[in-house]
This record gives C-alpha cells, structure tokens and sequence, in this order.
C-alpha cells in the first residue's frame, strides 16, 4: 500500500535550528513544527508537494523556535499550537530577546495541548509527550507506525537541551527522556530541534547506548 505520509526535515535560520514539515498528499493537510525561518522556503516546499499548511506546533516557546510564528500564520491562516505550560511565554518573551534574533514577536497561541493529546495530519494521529526539563512546556511528537518522534530540545543526536535557564531543570530533562522517550521501540528514529549532532537524526537504541548524558559518562543517574 502507497504511504500517503510526509516527513521532512529542513534547517532553517542562522542558529541550527531543524524545523519539520509534516503532512498527507491525499488530503493535502499538513503541519509545520518549529518554523524558525525561511518562512517562505517552508512554505513553497509545502507547495511543491501538494500541501496546505493548517497548523504551527511550536515544541517550546524560546524565540529560536517561533521566530517564524506571525510571518507563518499571517501568510497561511495556520492555528498555533503549544504545551499550556509554555503558552503564557510564548506571549511574554521580551525585546532583548527579539531584537538579538531579529526576531518578530509571535501571536498568542491558538490550542495548548497536554500530555497524551494526539493531532491529526491526514491518516495519521501524532501523539503529543510532554517532555519539561528544557523548559516547563517542552513537548515531543511521537508516530509509532512511521516509528518517528521528534524530539524537540529535549534530546539531541549526542546531547540533551540545555537546562542554564530560569524554567529548566537537569532533573526533569533527566526524567523527561527516560520515561517518556526511552521506552518508546528501540528503532524509533529521533529527529531533534538543531542540528548539533554528527549526524541529522538518530535512534533511541543509539542515544540510550551512546549518548554521554545518557549511559553515565556525565555522571548523571536515571532513577527507574
């Protein structure tokens, strides 16, 4: 049977950042995660493969993330999504931060989301993990029959999200990535939020075996 799926994987911006492009060709519906730049590259490659972008799902509120929030909404009408512990930030990050990045601030967020919510991209339902650690509303999206889930700034090819800021937490990442990540299946393919790793992407049976933060090299322990 012909997948009717679409997963793409496309760095954006001056900072590393991946955003991802999700979407059906049947029903031409379609998702973008993080659009932190090249607001118009996202949504020409939507085009050329026959999809309409409905809806933003930003994995946290830091402004590398949602730079592209208002250009992308005012240019496709999409729905902003985001975690409700993240959604108060979204609206509250200030011009210290927007003018370091040239940053646009974004439009409030349309629909928060929770822990176990799922949205749809044509026939397929993505489940929504949350994740905090990085930050209280950090959240992965997980598609167990593609066997893909997209990490965010929680886990990174290699590396975690970094925990220096005022709303993270070192213990909560910790806990975040071994109860809600490294008990997914073994072979899921993880896709993370920047492009920090030697590789774009990776498997939960690698970053369990070889990332340092993970297999006690950074001294860090994962109670069960």
């Amino acid at each position: 049977m012909k997948t009717t799926s679409f997963v793409k994987q496309i760095e954006v911006g001056e900072h590393e950042v991946f955003a991802y492009l999700i979407g059906d060709t049947q029903t031409r519906e379609a998702i973008v995660v993080d659009p932190a730049d090249d607001v118009d590259m996202l949504i020409g490659l939507a085009a050329e493969n026959g999809l309409q972008i409905g809806s933003i799902v930003n994995t946290h509120g830091h402004v590398d993330h949602i730079m592209g929030n208002a250009e992308m909404k005012t240019k496709t009408g999409a729905r902003i999504f985001i975690h409700e512990a993240e959604a108060a930030y979204l609206e509250k990050i200030g011009d210290f931060w927007l003018e370091m990045f040239s940053a646009r601030k974004s439009p409030p967020a349309d629909v928060v989301v929770r822990d176990g919510d799922e949205l749809t991209v044509g026939a397929l339902r993505w489940q929504v993990l949350h994740t905090p650690g990085h930050t209280p509303g950090s959240i992965c999206l997980y598609q167990a029959s593609l066997g893909v889930c997209l990490t965010g700034d929680t886990l990174f090819v290699g590396s975690v999200g970094r925990v220096d800021g005022p709303r993270s937490s070192m213990e909560q990442l910790l806990d975040s990535i071994n109860h809600q990540l490294l008990t997914l299946p073994d072979d899921t393919l993880i896709y993370p939020g920047h492009n920090y790793g030697t590789t774009a992407f990776s498997t939960i049976a690698v970053e369990r075996d070889k990332n340092p933060f993970l297999n006690g090299l950074w001294n860090f322990r994962l109670d069960e």
